[in-house]
Parts: C-alpha cells; sequence; structure tokens
C-alpha cells in the first residue's frame, strides 16, 4: 500500500472521528440544556407557590384586623415580613449564588413563621375562627404550604441531576466550554419535610373543621 493511500485513510479516520466527538458534545449540550431548563421550570414554580402565599396575606390580615382588640403587633410584623420578601431580588432562572438563595429562604421563613404565630394568636378568638373567611383562608394557607414542600423538594431534584451532569467527566468538558454553573438548593431545615400545621380545632364552637386542600 502506498504512503499516499495510507495517508487518506488515516484522514478518513481522524474525519470521522472529528464527526463523531462533534456529534458527541452536541449530544451532550443539549442534554445538559434540557436538564438547566427544567431546573429553571421547576424554580418558576416554586416562585409561584411562594407568590401565592404572599397573596394571601392581604385578605388574611383584612379578615383578623376586623376583630376586637386583636395584637397589632402580630399583624405590623406579617405586613412587614411580606415587605422582606418583596424586596429580595432573585434571578427569573434558577440561580447559581447559594447566598441569593439563602436571602429568599430567610425572608420566606420570617414569613411563615409571622404567619404561624398570626394563626396560634387567633386561637384567643373564637368569634373570629368561625367566620367562613377565616376558616376558608386558613385551608387555603394550609395548601400553600403543603404545595411549597412538594415544591421545594421537586427543585432539589432537579437541581440535583442538573449538577450531576455537569460535573461528570466527560461531559464537565462540554458544560466548562458551554459556561453551565451549578444551581444552588433549598437547605434542608429541622422539619422542613413537615409543613407548618396550621389546622384549628372548631369542634369546640360546634363546627366541623375544614376538609384539607386539594
Amino acid at each position: 500500500m502506498s504512503a499516499g493511500k495510507i495517508a487518506l485513510g488515516l484522514f478518513g479516520l481522524l474525519f470521522v472521528g472529528a464527526i463523531a466527538l462533534v456529534a458527541w458534545g452536541i449530544g451532550v449540550n443539549n442534554k445538559i440544556v434540557g436538564l438547566e431548563q427544567s431546573a429553571d421550570a421547576q424554580w418558576a414554580q416554586v416562585q409561584n407557590v411562594y407568590q401565592r402565599r404572599a397573596d394571601l396575606v392581604p385578605n388574611l390580615v383584612n379578615t383578623v384586623s376586623g376583630a376586637a382588640n386583636f395584637e397589632r403587633s402580630t399583624l405590623t410584623e406579617i405586613t412587614e415580613a411580606r415587605a422582606t420578601v418583596g424586596r429580595v431580588n432573585l434571578p427569573a432562572t434558577a440561580p447559581s449564588d447559594p447566598r441569593q438563595l439563602e436571602q429568599f429562604e430567610q425572608a420566606q421563613s420570617r414569613l411563615g413563621g409571622a404567619l404561624s404565630r398570626l394563626l396560634v394568636v387567633a386561637e384567643k378568638y373564637p368569634d373570629l375562627k368561625a367566620t367562613t373567611n377565616f376558616r376558608d383562608l386558613q385551608v387555603q394557607l394550609e395548601g400553600t404550604e403543603n404545595r411549597i414542600a412538594v415544591e421545594r423538594g421537586r427543585f432539589n431534584e432537579v437541581v440535583r441531576d442538573y449538577n450531576t451532569a455537569i460535573r461528570r467527566f466527560p461531559a464537565s468538558v462540554i458544560a466548562g466550554i458551554g459556561g453551565f454553573a451549578p444551581k444552588a438548593y433549598f437547605a434542608a431545615t429541622p422539619g422542613a419535610e413537615t409543613p407548618p400545621a396550621v389546622n384549628f380545632d372548631f369542634s369546640r364552637q360546634g363546627a366541623t373543621a375544614p376538609a384539607p386542600a386539594k
């Protein structure tokens, strides 16, 4: 076999190998993009359920404000906590900076704590608890807390899949070239797997407790 044919054969092998390498790189890149899109979509869902909780606050505050001598400090706390949530600026896509997510979590935890304390204080007002509007809001809040726990868990799952994909070799090479950065996780806190209990015992007022939110 002549040197020319050998060189041509080697060139052909290199060409085929280069095509295969490019095809592999495109496939890996597309997979990472898909995982990133899933993380971003789930982040949007997390924001939606948190916003749903924030949207319940004005109606809840207005409802309990009508109760005689209801603690003003409790209402002030929950109003300020909601305002703090609104001041936390986060990107539309799943955040890569853990500090950003930590600030978001802290603000949301403050609002969640304020809501829990407001509902505990409401225990002192049987007439308030017996109103249909308050009970409806309580059920909506319970359902929202459940959704928050579920969506946070799903977010961590899709972020885990994405982060794993961009760190595995050799896909990590493509991720580095494409500028794919790891996403931040929601931190696990003691009792985070159990949504706050916001049910009241209405039996003492002769009423039936509302069914859980669907």
